[in-house]
């Protein structure tokens, strides 16, 4: 799976033309969840809530990215 960022042992990656919706990819430990890039919400998974709030912080900033 691509790697497009890692930050405090956090692994975002994407895979280009996955299945819908469009979505990326979180490592954290053993914890593994995805999240829809439109509504940045889990759609498979789960993570601690600080992880979460730190993904989304960082999904935010680059949603225009995560898009293209």
């Amino acid at each position: 799976m691509p790697e497009i960022s890692r930050f405090f042992g956090i692994v975002i990656a994407i895979f280009y033309n996955d299945h819908a919706p469009p979505h990326f990819h979180v490592k954290y430990n053993s914890y593994r969840a995805s999240l829809s890039i439109v509504d940045l919400k889990i759609i498979d998974g789960n993570l601690p809530k600080r992880v979460l709030s730190l993904v989304l912080e960082w999904a935010f900033e680059h949603r225009v990215e995560l898009m293209r």
